[in-house]
């Protein structure tokens, strides 16, 4: 493909993703940043977590993102006694029109192109579990049966901070899965006073789908073609390996507080999420810029701490910023971000 041509589908692309963006604002008020992350996310083809104290607006956040892209939406509300079966379907007996029975799948909520996980970290490991497979392979496994889920397909999901009651920390191996971590704060003076009066008038605009499943997928399709130089490719891997605590690249804070680094997907994700990025800044090549923007929700769940870490209530993003900076004066990339 020709760059005039990519530049072309670029402007489309960022004129898309300012489309969409513009219908999740007419309900959520600020949050640019969450907003900009989820859809950052979808458009890489990788799930997303988003995690803060309930209230805050990220079921209606999630709901709203379906409503503007005029997809199939599906909700799993997780609770302690939700079972796997319930999720991704399960096989019941049915009459036929002869008046024999059979087994026949009954799909489960999972069965959808959005799937909204909500407070997922309230049910118990096991059924946490059962979303691993429908995660990864886009498909799920009952009674020795694989059946695919519709395409595309994307898990966004929402879950309260482990200190609060009734919770179970996620699987590491789940925690890989979701290509951002997204952490949502406590609005402003300024933000509650119109969420206020946004939810106690009259009503907001409704909102308009703008784009499809088609489109999402051609969209992330473009994605992968932005080009990454073998610099800025690299500043992306030292990033990476930085977070590893017997790696040469790792930094003093690292060493001392961290028991495991990130996967190879943390490096997947940082790539295409800063190729999305690109495309919605005007460009179809990858900068030091982007890789930074999504450091830390690439990074920031694939960090596990040791135990001197936890104790001290180190952040894994205080570790991401310490990598930056050794990573960025081993490159000699000096920035404003």
């Amino acid at each position: 493909m020709e760059r005039q041509e990519i530049e072309q589908q670029a402007a489309a692309f960022r004129e898309s993703f300012q489309r969409v963006k513009s219908e999740v604002q007419k309900v959520i008020v600020g949050q640019e940043e969450i907003i900009q992350g989820v859809l950052t996310c979808v458009l890489a083809g990788g799930h997303a977590l988003l995690e803060g104290v309930p209230g805050l607006g990220k079921t209606l956040l999630v709901r709203t993102l379906a409503q503007a892209n005029d997809l199939k939406f599906s909700r799993i509300q997780f609770t302690p006694d939700l079972m796997p079966a319930d999720i991704s379907g399960t096989n019941i007996l049915v009459e036929t029109a002869g008046g024999a029975k059979e087994f026949r799948f009954q799909p489960g909520p999972v069965f959808a192109n959005i799937v909204l996980a909500d407070e997922i970290n309230r049910a118990t490991p096991k059924t946490q579990s059962a979303m691993l497979e429908a995660m990864q392979e886009h498909a799920v496994t009952v009674a020795g049966v694989r059946h695919r889920l519709e395409q595309p397909f994307f898990v966004l999901a929402t879950q309260n901070p482990i200190e609060m009651e009734g919770t179970y920390p996620l699987p590491e191996a789940q925690l890989d899965r979701f290509m951002f971590k997204l952490l949502v704060q406590s609005p402003t003076f300024e933000e509650l006073s119109a969420i206020v009066d946004r939810t106690t008038g009259i009503g907001t605009d409704p909102v308009t789908p703008v784009i499809d499943g088609k489109t999402i997928t051609a969209m992330h399709q473009l994605a992968r073609q932005v080009e990454i130089s073998s610099d800025v490719r690299e500043f992306a891997i030292r990033l990476v390996l930085g977070t590893h605590p017997d790696s040469e690249a790792a930094t003093e804070p690292v060493r001392k507080y961290v028991r495991f680094g990130s996967s190879p997907r943390g490096a997947q994700a940082v790539v295409l999420t800063s190729k999305v990025r690109a495309l919605v800044q005007g460009r179809v090549n990858v900068a030091y810029e982007d890789l930074i923007a999504v450091a830390k929700p690439s990074l920031r769940h694939r960090i596990l701490l040791n135990f001197e870490g936890e104790a001290e209530g180190i952040s894994t993003d205080s570790l991401i910023d310490s990598i930056l900076v050794r990573v960025r004066e081993e490159t000699k990339v000096k920035l404003s971000v």
